[in-house]
């Protein structure tokens, strides 16, 4: 892990892309600011491990399903 100390205003660049800026500091907490390509997603890691959670389970739910209906699609009403 790299560790850095910013001041406020100050920013770090990883890989020429994406740019991390140290908008305000109060008393326990930094907000940050993130400059990145679209193709690029950021999440706080809360989220991430929500998303990658839900992923897991729909991934096995997907083998559950019995081979005779898992190509059938439902119809239109």
């Amino acid at each position: 892990m790299l560790i850095l100390t910013r001041k406020l205003n100050e920013e770090v660049i990883i890989d020429g892309e994406i740019t991390i800026k140290v908008i305000s500091i109060s008393d326990n907490q930094v907000k940050l600011g993130f400059e990145a390509p679209k193709n690029i997603s950021i999440n706080r890691k809360e989220v991430f491990e929500k998303v990658k959670e839900s992923i897991q389970k729909a991934a096995e739910m997907k083998k559950e399903i019995p081979d005779n209906i898992k190509g059938v699609k439902p119809n239109k009403i």
